[in-house]
């Protein structure tokens, strides 16, 4: 008898955590992953530079570069605004 109902409890608790772990996988979006998705391109770009990953410095250098190339353009554009 006792035998039967451990059986029937571990049947139970094989189909109990498999359903309640579907249940949670399906749950809604994390919010990370929400503020994640509404980050700029910019922002995920310093994110990466800022970073220890493999290729992180060439990130850094880019975006010195552009940022440069931005401060470039923005003096050329009040030159010509002066005039």
């Amino acid at each position: 008898m006792q035998q039967a109902k451990r059986q029937t409890d571990m049947k139970t608790f094989a189909i109990l955590i498999p359903s309640a772990l579907l249940v949670a996988g399906c749950a809604e979006e994390p919010k990370f992953e929400k503020a994640r998705s509404e980050m700029t391109q910019r922002e995920k770009d310093s994110v990466i530079a800022a970073s220890r990953l493999p290729g992180s410095g060439v990130v850094r250098k880019g975006m010195q570069i552009a940022d440069g190339q931005a401060e470039r353009a923005a003096m050329l554009d009040s030159i010509t605004a002066g005039n």
